[in-house]
């Protein structure tokens, strides 16, 4: 998800008792090329795989 949202993310987790996982790219994405977008996925796919091996 977004940087944006992370402020969110976290206080929501903290509510439900919930650790959830997530990786932050930078907001916003909705104008963003269909490369740009790859690009972010591929500078977040190591971080993700950690995090589910790490489950």
């Amino acid at each position: 998800m977004t940087t944006v949202f992370k402020e969110g993310f976290e206080a929501q987790c903290q509510s439900l008792g919930f650790a959830g996982a997530a990786v932050y790219v930078a907001h916003p994405v909705q104008n963003r090329t269909t490369a740009e977008l790859r690009q972010l996925a591929d500078e977040s796919f190591e971080e993700i795989l950690g995090m589910i091996a790490a489950k």
